[in-house]
C-alpha cells in the first residue's frame, strides 16, 4: 500500500502553483461513497469496482486531459455514521492514465469497512472540509455523493448544504435504487432520486444520475464522473433533476 501511494507522487505531472502555494487544477473532486449497513456487501463491492473501473477509463482520462490545466485532484472517501468518513485513497493529482491507474489501485486495495447509519449531511460537511484544507486550487469544486437511502443520522442536511453552498462547492448525487426485492438493495421506500434532488444537491449545475439496476452501476459511475470532470450536463433522458 505504501508503494502504491508513493507512486502517485512520482507519477504526478509537473503543475503550476497559485500565489497561495496551492497546486492549480481544473477540478477538486471528493468521491463520497455510502458504505452504511443499508448497503449490502455485494452493493459495496459493485460501487467500489465501478469507481475503480471509471477512474482508469479512457473517457475519464480524456475528460481530465481536455481541461485548461489538464489535471484534477481527487480523493475517495467511504462514509456511513456521523463520525465515519474514511479516505480509502488520499488527495491525489491525476493528469495521465498512469496517475489514474495508480490511484484506482489504491482504492481497490483499501480494506472495506462499514458503519451503521446513513449520515449524508455529515458526509457533505466532511467533503467540504477536505476541499477547503487540501493542497489544491480548483476551477471547480465538487462532492459526488452516492447512497442507497435517505438520511437517518448526523448533521442536518439543510445545514450541510448551506455550508457547501457558502464555500462555492457543488454537490451531485448518485442514488442507488431499485423497485425489485432482493439482496442487492432493499426495495425503494421513497422516491430516492427525488429525495436527493430536494435534499442533497446544491451548487451550479448540480445533478442526479440514478442507478436502478445492479448491472448499471458501473456505467452510471463512468458517465457521472466524465460529466463532472468535463463540466458538462447530462442529457434530458439521463437527468433526474437540477438543484435550485
Amino acid at each position: 500500500m505504501r508503494c502504491l501511494i508513493a507512486s502517485l507522487v512520482l507519477l504526478a505531472a509537473p503543475a503550476t502553483v497559485s500565489a497561495q502555494g496551492l497546486t492549480e487544477v481544473d477540478v477538486e473532486l471528493v468521491l463520497a461513497v455510502d458504505i452504511s449497513y443499508s448497503v449490502d456487501l455485494e452493493e459495496a463491492r459493485r460501487q467500489r469496482e465501478g469507481y475503480v473501473a471509471a477512474l482508469a477509463h479512457p473517457d475519464v482520462i480524456s475528460a481530465i486531459q481536455a481541461g485548461p490545466h489538464g489535471r484534477i485532484a481527487v480523493t475517495y472517501v467511504e462514509w456511513a455514521d456521523a463520525g465515519f468518513q474514511r479516505p480509502a485513497a488520499p488527495w491525489t493529482l491525476i493528469a495521465s492514465e498512469a496517475d489514474a491507474m495508480a490511484f484506482a489501485a489504491v482504492v481497490a486495495a483499501a480494506p472495506l469497512e462499514r458503519g451503521h447509519y446513513t449520515a449524508i449531511g455529515s458526509a457533505i460537511a466532511d467533503g467540504v472540509e477536505r476541499i477547503e484544507t487540501n493542497a489544491f486550487q480548483g476551477i471547480r469544486r465538487l462532492i459526488d455523493i452516492s447512497g442507497d437511502g435517505p438520511q437517518n443520522h448526523g448533521m442536518d442536511l439543510v445545514e450541510a448544504r448551506a455550508i457547501a453552498r457558502a464555500a462555492g462547492i457543488t454537490v451531485n448525487g448518485l442514488p442507488i435504487i431499485t423497485e425489485r426485492p432482493g439482496h442487492w438493495t432493499r426495495p425503494a421506500e421513497i422516491n430516492l432520486d427525488e429525495y436527493f434532488d430536494r435534499n442533497v444537491l446544491t451548487g451550479p449545475g448540480a445533478f442526479v444520475l440514478a442507478v436502478r439496476e445492479p448491472e448499471d452501476i458501473q456505467m452510471a459511475i463512468l458517465r457521472k464522473m466524465t460529466l463532472e470532470i468535463a463540466g458538462a450536463a447530462p442529457s434530458r433522458s439521463e437527468l433526474t433533476g437540477l438543484a435550485p
